[in-house]
């Protein structure tokens, strides 16, 4: 059955022709599913919010409530969600707010596994993996193919770089470098994150430059923005070590340390 009996569905809303919708979920005002997309049920999508091509979710997860923003008064805001992403039990992410540009967006291709929340205004690249109970809160960025492992709790607008990894527990307050690996409270810095590069096929050399780059830039003791200076100049012709300069150069937050590091990396 392509919508059960027991669903409710809002008149604003809509709801492609090959979607299904099951028992006892809600699909409130301004609800966009898109074709292919399963809805579990009891699950709550609120609006107005747009979820793509052939999402699937599951069971009580809950999207596109307001944000958990004191300043929030109920103007409009939206969630909007891309194609082929997994939320599971429990999971939610709320809309943004007009503040912080009114959006919460969401890519393609994503895994957010049960109880991990996105919170208002953040934005998640494509996939990207939240284990259980991971959570990013507002105006939170997190690039392409990032791994938050379990219980993993993200400050307001922090950054998460590309195929970075936050392990298990993880309490992040600064924004964490691309291929870079996090974990602890507060996180630092343990190492590039070796089996996700090389997930992506990343070629020996470029492992090889990377490596060199955490060292120059996390363990030799040099204040951060010498050593990205010297970074730059040996490896300009490495992209992936272009991104870790412009990542770092552009942080707001300041950048992990590395792990038994005195020096603060944003120094």
């Amino acid at each position: 059955m392509r919508i059960h009996p027991t669903a409710i569905i809002d008149p604003t809303a809509t709801v492609a022709d090959d979607a299904r919708v099951g028992p006892y979920a809600v699909i409130g005002p301004q609800v966009d599913l898109a074709a292919g997309v399963v809805v579990g049920a009891h699950a709550c999508i609120h609006g107005p919010t747009s979820i793509g091509p052939h999402t699937r979710i599951h069971p009580h997860a809950v999207l596109g409530e307001d944000p958990q923003d004191k300043k929030y008064a109920g103007e409009p805001t939206q969630l909007i969600i891309g194609a082929h992403n997994t939320f599971r039990e429990f999971s939610t992410a709320n809309r943004g707010t007009a503040s912080g540009g009114g959006v919460t967006r969401i890519g393609d291709h994503n895994l957010f596994m049960a109880y991990s929340h996105v919170a208002h205004d953040a934005v998640v690249g494509d996939h990207c993996v939240f284990a259980n109970c991971a959570s990013i809160a507002g105006h939170v960025q997190v690039s392409d193919y990032a791994i938050l492992a379990g219980l993993t709790a993200v400050h307001q607008h922090c950054r998460i770089g590309r195929c970075a990894m936050l392990a298990g527990g993880a309490k992040v307050s600064q924004d964490v470098p691309p291929f870079m690996m996090a974990q602890g409270d507060r996180a630092r810095l343990v190492g590039l994150n070796i089996v996700g590069l090389r997930r992506r096929g990343l070629e020996l050399e470029t492992l090889q430059a990377l490596r060199g780059v955490y060292r120059e830039l996390f363990q030799q003791g040099l204040p951060l923005r010498v050593a990205v200076d010297q970074v730059r100049e040996v490896y300009l012709g490495v992209p992936e070590v272009q991104e870790i300069v412009a990542f770092i150069e552009s942080s707001r937050r300041g950048v992990c340390r590395a792990a038994g590091a005195d020096t603060p990396a944003s120094e």
